[in-house]
């Protein structure tokens, strides 16, 4: 604050003294040219009003009585009156003998005069050794300049004058400056009292004190800036309440988040992590350590560097230590950071191991009794005089059905394995719909229907498992032959971009809108009494999901009901990363 007040002080000190410095100097200066310019227009004055009486006594070449009468009035009109000739030699002195002075034609007054005009010079006489203001006038005669007419002044009056004046003046300018100076405190001081204010109060709300308020009396735009002021840290002060409020909610909902979340900056490092973070790490402080140092999981490093490359948030699943996570990695674009969550998949991985390992114990257990119970079947059955022809039907049909169930969860459980490989090769898709034709050809002269094929010429080999997609086909073409009773059964392989298209198309009894979106889940009959009647398990279209799947691809049903069903498969031509 000082330095402010010294600086508008000091400002205004410098200003009026520079002020005042150019006052008196100019003052000083010009009135020194003004006494100078009226004495020498006196001196003219007095040579015009005794021009008349010397070109008298010039007119009669009486030298002597002209240097008499200067003398003479000389003592009368305080100015020395010198009459000098065109060859510049002095015919009379108000002051010495014409005869002992020297000769006056190179004076710069007479030299002037002597050329018509009227001439004027100050300058240091050696005659009288003063300093002397000099007029000269020329007096013509018959167009020619006769002689010179020069008055001087001593300038020691002058300068009794301007000494006189120039006391004044330093008076009158030092009471103005000193005044100036009085007033420019009073002002310096009333202009940072408010700043001062503001000052005080900024440091303090600087410190935490938030209720501090400043009051300013004066009546401009410094009380305008007091009450903005005021205004700004009331609210800031309810600003900061609610980033604490909601601070304070944001702690509370991390907390209340059951899974692992932390919040990454550029670099990779962590600057918020809840609860159930810091549980994964215990012995280590979260905050301000790299991710990699906190969770030793190359999947994590390479999903969040990923992340950094691409700007795009990003899910993978991980594995650390002995517990599967969801990952889920969310870029955020204006802080160049990540928020990072973990979704713990332990039981969840735990429970698929316990239904598999169910499903394929279950499906062992079952399907030696099966055999069982249809070699006994085949064994009554060659027996003459066995038991009710019907009842061995029932039987035969329902123990055959618990084993094509059996082996259709089998399938699946293999294909759900993650170790499970594909076994790469070229194959002709329109050879293994051929295999397929010839397989259920019994079945559909049986029904009395038509199966065709039809296919793209040229059409490229897949890369692909041959055996998986056979079991694709033979899955569609079932499921088609099961719900069609009259019509025909299509097989079209067709080329779209990058991918062979499969189209299996039926004019069955077709599937109502709402089944569509879940007739891939396992299990799901839309038609269960017709699914019970054709032996169908419920299982082929989620074994054709996952086969497409694992190959790549994608797979999708259209169908209206009444009218038959279309299901398309896309399988890449070129070959999948398994």
């Amino acid at each position: 604050m000082k330095k402010i007040f010294f600086k508008i002080f000091g400002g205004y000190v410098i200003l009026i003294l520079a002020i005042s410095l150019l006052i008196l100097l100019f003052s000083l200066s010009t009135t020194r040219k003004y006494y100078q310019e009226t004495l020498a227009q006196d001196l003219e004055n007095l040579g015009r009003a005794l021009s008349g009486e010397v070109a008298i006594y010039l007119e009669k070449n009486q030298n002597q009585e002209l240097d008499a009468y200067l003398k003479n009035i000389g003592k009368n009109i305080h100015a020395r009156v010198t009459v000098i000739d065109p060859q510049g030699i002095v015919l009379a002195d108000t002051e010495k003998a014409p005869g002992t002075m020297e000769n006056h034609r190179y004076r710069p007054e007479v030299a002037e005069a002597l050329e018509g005009k009227i001439g004027r010079s100050l300058r240091f006489s050696y005659t009288v050794e003063e300093q002397m203001l000099y007029v000269g006038l020329p007096m013509d005669k018959n167009g020619s300049v006769q002689a010179v007419l020069r008055l001087s002044l001593f300038m020691k009056n002058i300068q009794a004058l301007l000494h006189s004046l120039r006391v004044t003046v330093g008076r009158a300018v030092l009471l103005m400056v000193t005044l100036a100076l009085l007033a420019a405190l009073l002002f310096s001081l009333h202009l940072t009292r408010p700043i001062r204010k503001l000052t005080n109060a900024s440091q303090q709300v600087a410190a935490g004190d938030l209720q501090t308020r400043v009051r300013i009396r004066n009546r401009d735009e410094f009380q305008e800036l007091g009450k903005s002021f005021n205004v700004m840290i009331s609210r800031i002060a309810e600003l900061i309440s609610d980033l604490s409020r909601q601070k304070e909610e944001l702690s509370n909902i991390l907390t209340s988040i059951e899974e692992a979340l932390a919040v990454l900056d550029h670099e990779g490092k962590v600057i918020l992590a809840n609860e159930a973070f810091k549980k994964l790490i215990p012995k280590i402080s979260a905050e301000g350590k790299f991710i990699w140092e906190l969770l030793r999981s190359p999947q994590v490093q390479e999903l969040v560097g990923r992340v950094q490359i691409d700007q795009r948030s990003q899910i993978r699943e991980i594995r650390l230590d002995d517990r599967f996570f969801f990952c889920t990695a969310s870029y955020l674009h204006l802080q160049r950071g990540m928020v990072l969550t973990l979704y713990d998949l332990s039981e969840i991985r735990k429970l698929e191991d316990m239904k598999k390992d169910f499903i394929i114990n279950a499906s062992h257990e079952l399907r030696t009794p099966i055999s069982i119970i249809l070699g006994a079947v085949e064994t009554i059955e060659n027996e003459k005089g066995g038991l009710n022809r019907m009842a061995m039907d029932i039987l035969t049909r329902h123990a055959a059905r618990l084993n094509l169930l059996v082996t259709d969860l089998l399938k699946l459980s293999e294909l759900e394995d993650k170790e499970m490989r594909l076994e790469i090769q070229d194959v002709e898709v329109q050879r293994i719909a051929e295999t397929v034709l010839q397989i259920y050809e019994p079945k559909i002269k049986a029904k009395g229907l038509e199966l065709r094929i039809l296919a793209e010429p040229g059409l490229p080999a897949v890369k692909g498992d041959a055996f998986q997609i056979e079991q694709l086909l033979i899955n569609l073409v079932d499921n088609a032959v099961r719900y069609t009773e009259r019509g025909e059964i299509t097989i079209a392989l067709t080329r779209e971009a990058q991918n062979l298209v499969i189209e299996v198309r039926d004019t069955g009894i077709g599937i109502s809108e709402e089944h569509l979106p879940r007739i891939f889940e396992r299990f799901y009959v839309a038609d269960k009494s017709r699914s019970r009647q054709t032996g169908g398990t419920g299982l082929g279209l989620s074994i054709a999901k996952h086969i497409v799947q694992l190959h790549g691809g994608k797979i999708q049903a259209e169908s209206t009901l009444g009218r038959g069903s279309t299901f398309r498969v896309w399988l890449p031509l070129i070959q999948p990363q398994i």
